[in-house]
């Protein structure tokens, strides 16, 4: 357990000091920043009474936030420990397979968690400029958190199973980029099949990422949802982990 630790302390320090962790850091906060003057902008010019968390959600700034700075931010975890030559020195440590991977994906995680803080903030002073505290409710504020890291974590387990692949960061950021657009516009697929018979339409509409996030934004927890993205999560890790073990098969 000490040893997990002392990675996971490794892998979560590796992108602070590292210029790139700031770049990505730099580049949320920009999105972040015009997303906020965004929501400024259509409450001063019209009222609404879409709920903040939702009214966020549903800008293309959420969606580019999360399918582009996941693969950045993961791509490193395995490829760049290919490419410098650590991955062997690493796999031999007295640690399993699973520890190691797990640790990567925390690490990556907890820093996915720290871009996204600011994000609070921003929805706070819209609550105090608008005067109104309906606008941000508790509920929609803590659904709206929950859904950004069950995202996160499929995202990041993703991104963790493609980095493993390759010795490559730019592949594994562009492989992880092009599935996690793809889980994605099935969200657009999923109402135009919604009503056809079968079970495909269904399982088309059951991997609807925008619908699983507007529940969350609402403050609506459904144990579906929670299902969902676990389910994804621990696929994506069990991958990983066997994309590790097959080094002993070389």
């Amino acid at each position: 357990m000490r040893l997990f630790f002392t990675l996971l302390k490794r892998e979560l320090g590796g992108y602070f000091a590292s210029l790139s962790g700031y770049v990505v850091i730099a580049s949320v906060q920009l999105l972040l920043g015009l997303s906020f003057y965004s929501l400024v902008s259509v409450l001063n010019q019209e009222g609404s009474e879409t709920p903040l968390a939702e009214f966020f959600y549903e800008t293309l700034y959420f969606w580019l936030i999360l399918l582009i700075a996941t693969p950045v931010i993961t791509m490193r975890t395995f490829a760049l420990e290919k490419y410098s030559g650590t991955y062997e020195t690493l796999m031999t440590a007295p640690v399993g397979d699973v520890p190691v991977v797990l640790a990567k994906f925390l690490g990556a995680l907890g820093f996915y968690l720290v871009m996204w803080t600011p994000l609070l903030g921003c929805l706070w002073v819209i609550r105090q400029l608008t005067g109104d505290p309906s606008a941000l409710e508790p509920g929609a504020a803590a659904g709206t958190a929950l859904g950004i890291l069950l995202l996160g974590c499929v995202y990041i387990s993703l991104g963790c199973f493609t980095s493993s692949l390759t010795h490559s960061q730019i592949i594994a950021a562009m492989t992880s980029f092009a599935v996690g657009v793809g889980l994605y516009l099935l969200s657009f697929l999923a109402p135009s099949v919604s009503t056809l018979p079968g079970w495909f339409p269904k399982v088309l509409v059951g991997m609807s990422m925008m619908e699983h996030m507007r529940d969350f934004v609402r403050g609506i927890v459904d144990t579906r949802h929670l299902v969902f993205y676990a389910s994804l999560t621990v696929f994506f890790l069990f991958l990983n982990c066997k994309a590790v073990e097959s080094r002993r098969w070389k």
